[in-house]
């Protein structure tokens, strides 16, 4: 399927041609989950080479639709990725049923640089007025689950510095925190999958355990795969023993986050007292 472009407004760019969404679909005819996948890039540019295409292929291969995401980048600021996030989510669930997509099951997925734009659709995008149409409006922006891998989460100084200048240049980067997912975590975000290395020499991995800390204290549904080894950017971990596991764990928490709402015994499997009955 061809891609789709979120404005007919030719002149609005990205680095690539215009903001857009491809669709990566599942050659049958049945209803399936999807994940729109936002690669990274530091704001700087998006590295749909590397974090889109080949990981909108392995999500095929676990049973979903895949979307991958072109945005706008530097010099382009606050809000305009966010802006593209939104209008593109909204476009998704507006055509669910020429997508083949299962009702409520529509997740994100964003690395490094994209994993904050991924986490704006669950934390900081509830101030920004993306400029959709009145028939697009009514749907939300809002992902059902959030994958993050090794993500710029946090706006703070020890994070990322290029990141956050990129997207907010000078004149909003003293008000940080007002863009930083992590420090806008709140009872209504997204439940989270978090995958980062301790070795990560470019995107500290306290960004992914200052956001699972924030998801804890919020009661909010948050997995954090934290692996050793692995430098930034690691991709699918291919032939490594540890960091490959990520997309089929990341597979497992949205199930259990499907299945948790239409489930009513879901919460008693993670009981001692019913562990203990098991043969």
């Amino acid at each position: 399927m061809d891609k789709l472009f979120l404005y007919a407004d030719e002149n609005i760019k990205t680095a690539a041609g215009r903001p857009s969404v491809t669709p990566m679909l599942i050659s049958d005819d049945k209803n399936h989950p999807g994940v729109m996948i936002i690669p990274g890039g530091g704001y700087g540019g998006v590295c749909e080479d590397t974090e889109g295409s080949p990981i909108g292929r392995k999500f095929n291969e676990l049973g979903y639709h895949a979307f991958i995401l072109d945005y706008r980048t530097a010099p382009s600021r606050w809000p305009s990725p966010q802006c593209d996030a939104m209008r593109a989510m909204r476009m998704l669930r507006a055509g669910r049923e020429k997508f083949r997509l299962a009702a409520g099951q529509l997740a994100v997925c964003g690395f490094s640089a994209g994993a904050h734009l991924a986490a704006s659709l669950g934390t900081v995008c509830k101030c920004v007025a993306d400029g959709s149409p009145d028939e697009l409006e009514k749907f939300s922006y809002q992902p059902d689950v959030m994958i993050l891998c090794y993500g710029v989460l946090s706006l703070a100084s020890w994070s990322h510095n290029g990141t956050r200048d990129n997207l907010l240049g000078e004149e909003n980067a003293g008000d940080w925190q007002d863009f930083s997912p992590a420090e806008n975590v709140s009872a209504d975000t997204p439940p989270a999958f978090l995958m980062h290395t301790v070795c990560d020499q470019l995107v500290p991995f306290e960004n992914s355990m200052v956001f699972a800390r924030a998801m804890a204290e919020y009661g909010r549904p948050c997995e954090l795969m934290l692996n050793y080894w692995g430098e930034h950017g690691m991709l699918l971990g291919k032939k490594t023993l540890d960091v490959v596991m990520w997309p089929e764990m990341a597979d497992r928490f949205m199930q259990s986050v499907y299945r948790s709402a239409a489930d009513p015994q879901f919460m008693e499997r993670y009981t001692n007292g019913w562990q203990r009955k098991q043969k």
